[in-house]
């Protein structure tokens, strides 16, 4: 068979078709459904059965289990799903993808999947000029799925054509014989033929052409299925190595939980075969040989993954653990990598929005951690202890510097991209929360300063000032927490905001009264004045951080305003 290099550009071409309609389509998806898609997802994922049936559904709409899984791996990227719901929806996506053969099996071959394609342009293209930006996006969704199955119809014409050269297979008969080492041995060669093709629905459907054409049986088909299933994993694991720890946790599970599959169906995999060609012979009643085969290896792959997700569906915790260990959260990660944010090509315009609002939680949190260990500080005593805990609110400072300018730097992308008036009237009011978060670690390392250059002073505050500081310290950590707790809430709780101005208004009553309390206990002579100084620098580095915490609640509400609105 002659395969030149202009053949190989138009399959190259196909491919890029492909892949620029399934971005299109993403896009025009999260624009169009956004925040509502989110809550789908939450909803439908609640718990374990229902991601199930949540992957079984997507799957078999989609046609794909690897779309399925890449886009559960980049939900898990963005924060929208946890990575114990995300393995709930790759089993089901293993369950769902099992439709494919049996449409395979039951039209023989014959779906021509780009078939409406070109007349969905024609109702597209009206919608892609509507000044409505909500119609726009369902026309930029239809004209990436068209797009999609365009580029899909290409891929399969104009890729080397197995089907029609059956030689370039036929090596394979020759290691049919070998008992229990054949099975091994296909299940590796299906493995392989997936990876490389990329799509475990392609290599199902040459291995139905062997079976019934007669290349090999039944048990050699159903041994090749397996490996598909192994094969179809490394999409996911691809589309994650620019994602982040989650989402290669989450890749990792597709991938643990196909080859656990596997193991225990080969260890019973005699009985298991018989029991699928007695149920089709005799139940389903299915006598032609050619066609028998067809649905034989269909109920196999059907059958396989159903009892595979009612089996390891009680293990979802485990697994989780299993993946947690093998790809563990580095300290590194921790403290000097956002988190949600990456610059892989899993982000679209509207979940870049969710993704930075997970971020700026993250960064919230990290500032009140640092916040406390200001609080630590101040009674620690050691010399060794003191110096790392001094170093370590550096440390948190230059992170909360660089935290500022990657998530600023990466609202300021999204918002060059196509999005709706409101979205860039969120992503206005989320540059605003990252800057006055920043002047919260700003400030806490303020304060960490002040005690510093008070302890090299060799003098120590009155019991009264400790008193007072702690008492300004516990208003300010309240601040702290229920600003955390305004940042994290989505759009359809609802939080009494003035409880945060209430603490303000505390904190500033409080800052008055010491500050004339403290002129009076210098000139009564309780410290001298190089320690009231000290003193009131905390206590206003204290009333400062505050006034920031509710800058970053006014800027949070603005944006839940946003999305009611």
């Amino acid at each position: 068979m002659e395969y030149s290099f202009y053949d190989f550009l138009k399959l190259l071409g196909s491919l890029a078709l492909f892949l620029y309609g399934m971005k299109i389509m993403s896009e025009g998806l999260q624009k169009f459904a956004g925040d509502r898609l989110r809550k789908i997802l939450t909803a439908m994922t609640t718990n374990r059965v229902t991601g199930v049936l949540t992957g079984v559904l997507i799957t078999a709409l989609i046609q794909s289990s690897s779309a399925t899984t890449v886009m559960v791996v980049s939900f898990v990227n963005a924060g929208l799903l946890t990575l114990s719901q995300s393995i709930g929806v790759i089993m089901g996506a293993n369950i769902g993808t099992t439709v494919t053969a049996w449409i395979i099996s039951a039209l023989g071959f014959k779906v021509d999947i780009a078939a409406f394609a070109l007349p969905l342009l024609a109702f597209g293209i009206p919608l892609l000029f509507s000044q409505k930006s909500h119609r726009k996006s369902i026309g930029e969704f239809i004209f990436g799925f068209s797009f999609l199955f365009m580029g899909l119809s290409m891929l399969q014409s104009n890729a080397p054509d197995l089907k029609a050269n059956p030689e370039m297979l036929a090596f394979v008969q020759s290691y049919t014989d070998m008992g229990y080492i054949s099975i091994l041995l296909f299940v590796f060669i299906g493995t392989i033929l997936t990876m490389v093709v990329q799509a475990s629905a392609a290599t199902m459907a040459i291995t139905l052409i062997m079976c019934a054409n007669g290349w090999i049986s039944f048990e050699l088909g159903a041994a090749l299925v397996l490996g598909e299933n192994i094969g179809t994993t490394i999409t996911a694991n691809l589309a994650a190595l620019t994602g982040n720890t989650q989402a290669r946790r989450a890749a990792l599970a597709h991938l643990v939980f196909n080859v656990f599959g596997v193991i225990w169906v080969l260890c019973l995999f005699s009985p298991f075969t018989s029991a699928v060609s007695w149920f089709v012979e005799n139940v389903m009643g299915t006598k032609d040989p050619a066609v028998a085969v067809s649905f034989k290896l269909s109920a196999f792959h059907t059958c396989f993954n159903i009892c595979n997700v009612l089996i390891l569906i009680w293990f979802v915790k485990l697994i989780e653990r299993t993946v947690c260990a093998i790809i563990p959260q580095k300290e590194v990660d921790e403290e000097y990598r956002l988190r949600f944010i990456s610059g892989g090509m899993l982000s679209t315009a509207e979940l870049s929005i969710l993704q930075a609002h997970k971020e700026i939680h993250l960064f919230a949190e990290r500032t009140h951690r640092m916040f406390n260990m200001v609080q630590d500080l101040l009674h620690t005593e050691k010399d060794d202890d003191y110096n790392k805990l001094f170093s370590r609110i550096e440390k948190y400072e230059n992170i909360s510097d660089n935290m500022e300018l990657e998530i600023a730097n990466y609202l300021n992308q999204v918002s060059e991209g196509r999005l709706s008036s409101e979205s860039k009237l969120q992503i206005r009011a989320m540059l605003r929360e990252v800057t006055e978060i920043e002047s919260i670690g700003d400030s806490c390392y303020n304060l960490a300063r002040t005690i510093n250059r008070k302890r090299q002073t060799n003098q120590d505050f009155t019991e009264k000032q400790y008193d007072h500081i702690h008492f300004m310290m516990k208003l300010t950590d309240d601040a702290l927490a229920q600003m955390i707790v305004v940042v994290e809430r989505s759009e359809h709780q609802s939080i009494d905001v003035n409880k945060s101005f209430n603490i303000e208004n505390e904190i500033n009553n409080y800052r008055n009264q010491l500050k004339n309390q403290n002129i009076l206990d210098v000139n009564n002579k309780e410290y001298d004045y190089q320690m009231g100084v000290y003193y009131m620098d905390i206590i206003a580095e204290c009333e400062k951080l505050g006034d920031y915490v509710v800058n970053v609640v006014e800027a949070s509400s603005d944006i839940k305003e946003k999305k009611a609105s």
